[in-house]
């Protein structure tokens, strides 16, 4: 059996609060196999935003181990960090986070770019994304020409367009209505199927939860059972 993509071991995180100090997360185990979907859901407040941040290693664990692609990465430097983000992770964030200079094509096909594929290519790979997730029509309007849910489906495509091997969403429906959010995240889930990606999802939305293939919940920092 191949070892996880992603698993967190015994990971604690504190964070200074005055004179104290806060137990954000407080001994989380959880390992994420290649192409699964995960659901982390929680009330607020309970470490669902701190825990993705240290799986993306934006943040560092107070306590506990991190294994990246089979390796332990809890001592990893900031550049080869930097660098596994880039090649093997995907963003999906709530607020769309997209560049507001840049057409969809372009916000799409920057993630290839900046791994120095040639921009004839790059631009290939996300408008056959883009055409997969409905914006063909859409692929050279910036992101204040596009609704909520057509930005949000912009940041699906770039954050898949350089084959990432794990997908970090944060939120992904959270700023959108009812429908759209149901319309962005059947985007979302088609797309991971046939990407092969692991997918985890921040929620608070027992909506979006239900329809990831494994549910966890934080609770006070920790994994409810």
């Amino acid at each position: 059996m191949s070892a996880p993509l992603l698993e967190l071991a015994g990971v604690a995180k504190d964070f200074p609060s005055g004179a104290e100090t806060l137990r954000v997360l407080a001994g989380v185990d959880l390992a994420v196999a290649a192409g699964e979907s995960v659901a982390v859901s929680g009330p607020s407040g309970s470490g669902k935003s701190t825990l993705l941040s240290i799986m993306a290693g934006l943040e560092r664990p107070s306590a506990g181990r991190v294994r990246r692609d089979g390796e332990d990465a809890t001592d990893w430097d900031e550049e080869r960090l930097a660098l596994w983000r880039r090649r093997r992770v995907g963003f999906v964030f709530q607020s769309f986070r997209l560049m507001p200079t840049l057409t969809a094509l372009e916000n799409a096909s920057f993630p290839l770019e900046m791994l120095g594929e040639k921009p004839a290519a790059a631009s290939a790979r996300a408008g056959t994304l883009l055409a997969e997730l409905g914006l063909d029509a859409r692929a050279g309007h910036r992101p204040d020409q596009l609704s909520g849910g057509e930005q949000q489906r912009v940041a699906i495509a770039r954050a898949y367009a350089h084959h990432p091997a794990l997908i970090l969403a944060d939120e992904p429906t959270g700023s959108l209505d009812r429908a759209t959010a149901a319309r962005v995240l059947d985007a979302l889930l088609a797309v991971h199927a046939r990407s092969g990606a692991a997918l985890v999802v921040v929620t608070h939305d027992p909506m979006v939860a239900e329809r990831l293939g494994r549910r966890v919940r934080l609770e006070a920092g920790r994994l409810a059972a």
